[in-house]
Order: structure tokens, then C-alpha cells, then sequence
């Protein structure tokens, strides 16, 4: 299947096409980290990581462009240095879902059925992305065609996001109901005098959290948000396991 390189102001950026098991069927990914997707500070979480992720990274709000709350894993203190990365590969015990993806995304599909457009979702490659191989990594397919674990694991990862992101409003809609997302400005001492101060984040107050009546506690856990706030507040402690991470140099590469 022929495609045109994405072009932004006229340059091109990214070769991305539609995934098909037959035009793409001899196609491969070397599952390895990506400079551009894997070297950031603080990358984002739906509430369904929020479980597994509590138990590696500390999980903060803050504001996104246009004013609205997500979550974000706190992964370093500088611009781009994410201290769970050990050269190319992620040394934790959970990636985050917009890190497994590879390079693969999902867009949109025009398909024509009985003269009538429809769109859908579907999966897209950037066969531009050097991981994308014919050689050498995971195959994306079986030779008779069907998916294999490696694309399963990767279309988890890119629908775990896209579900989470729909989900996640009324989250942050009953949080901010019951007034526990609070302000937090995160002060870090790492010794020899190196300090950070990371503004604009939000947590769980704890004061807030402690204090709400059984009504609202049975309205949250109605809800489904209940674990999640608590697991925001347990996810609070690796922030010090991140100023140790970052004491003996880990992620520098």
C-alpha cells in the first residue's frame, strides 16, 4: 500500500501508513527505546496504570494547553532526562502505555461502504522509524497472517491511551467536585548543593483526602476513582527512590 510522507509547512515528517497484513507482512520492530518518545522528564498516565504504575513513579496533575487536568509520571529532574532509561532500554518494572507503542500510532481510516464514508480508527506504522525493519527485531505478523504477541502488546498499549484519555474527565471532574486535587510545589535536594523546584504540579490533599465523609468515599468508589486517588497518594513516596536514582547517575546513559 503506497503512501504519501505526512507534509507540515511543506516538510516531510514521518512516512505514516495503515497497517495491512498483507503489504506489511514481512515487516519487524527492534523494541528498543526512542530518543525522541523516551528521553522526557514527565510523560503521561491514564487512570488505568495508575495501579501498576504507583508501585515505580511518583504520579502527579498538571495542567495541559488548554487548561485542562492530566495525570503524568515524574520520570527526572531535568529537561529530557528520564532516569529509568539504560541506554536504549527502559529499566522498570512498568513502561508507561504512551511508551510501548513503538512506531506505531493510531489514526483515522476512511473506508466507503455502499457509497457512504465511514471513519474509523485504525492502526498506523511509521515505516520512516528506524526500528522498522525486515531483518531483524519482533515480526509484527505470523507468516499466515495473523497478529503476533508483540503487536497484541503494542495495540494494549496505544488503546490503554486512547480509552484512558475518554475516560479520564470524569475522574478529574469528580476529584475537583469533592476539592482534593490541591497545588504542590515539589522541592528536591539531591546533595552537593544541586536542588530542583518543580512548580505547577496538583496531587491528592492529603488533609482533603482524609477528611471526606462516608458519602463521598461511597460515591468515589462507586465510581471507580477511589483506588486511583489512592493510588496517586501511595505513588508520592518514589519521589525520594527518584532522588536516589538520580543520586548515583542512573539514566545518563
Amino acid at each position: 500500500m503506497a503512501a504519501a510522507p505526512i507534509v507540515s509547512k511543506g516538510i516531510a515528517v514521518a512516512k505514516r501508513v495503515v497497517l495491512d497484513n498483507v503489504d506489511h507482512h514481512a515487516l519487524r520492530v527492534i523494541p528498543r527505546g526512542s530518543p525522541e518518545l523516551d528521553q522526557v522528564n514527565q510523560t503521561l498516565l491514564v487512570p488505568a496504570e495508575f495501579e501498576e504504575a504507583q508501585r515505580e513513579y511518583p504520579i502527579f496533575f498538571r495542567n495541559d494547553p488548554d487548561g485542562n487536568f492530566v495525570a503524568v509520571a515524574l520520570l527526572g529532574f531535568d529537561k529530557g532526562e528520564n532516569l529509568f532509561l539504560d541506554g536504549d532500554r527502559w529499566n522498570a518494572r512498568y513502561i508507561p502505555a504512551a511508551h510501548r507503542r513503538g512506531p506505531f500510532f493510531l489514526g483515522v481510516r476512511e473506508t466507503d461502504e455502499l457509497g457512504e464514508t465511514r471513519r474509523e480508527l485504525a492502526l498506523h506504522i511509521d515505516l520512516d522509524d528506524p526500528r522498522v525493519s525486515e531483518t531483524d527485531g519482533e515480526p509484527v505478523f505470523k507468516p499466515h497472517g495473523g497478529n503476533t504477541p508483540y503487536l497484541e502488546y503494542v495495540m494494549d498499549a496505544l488503546y490503554t491511551v486512547h480509552d484512558g484519555l475518554r475516560a479520564a474527565p470524569a475522574m478529574f471532574a469528580a476529584f475537583e467536585e469533592l476539592g482534593l486535587i490541591q497545588p504542590v510545589e515539589l522541592n528536591v535536594e539531591i546533595g552537593d548543593g544541586l536542588t530542583y523546584n518543580i512548580p505547577n504540579f496538583f496531587t491528592i490533599g492529603a488533609e482533603q483526602f482524609a477528611a471526606l465523609g462516608g458519602e463521598a468515599l461511597e460515591q468515589l468508589h462507586r465510581s471507580g476513582f477511589l483506588a486511583a486517588a489512592v493510588h496517586v497518594r501511595s505513588s508520592l513516596g518514589n519521589v525520594e527512590r527518584l532522588i536516589e536514582r538520580k543520586s548515583r547517575g542512573a539514566g545518563r546513559g
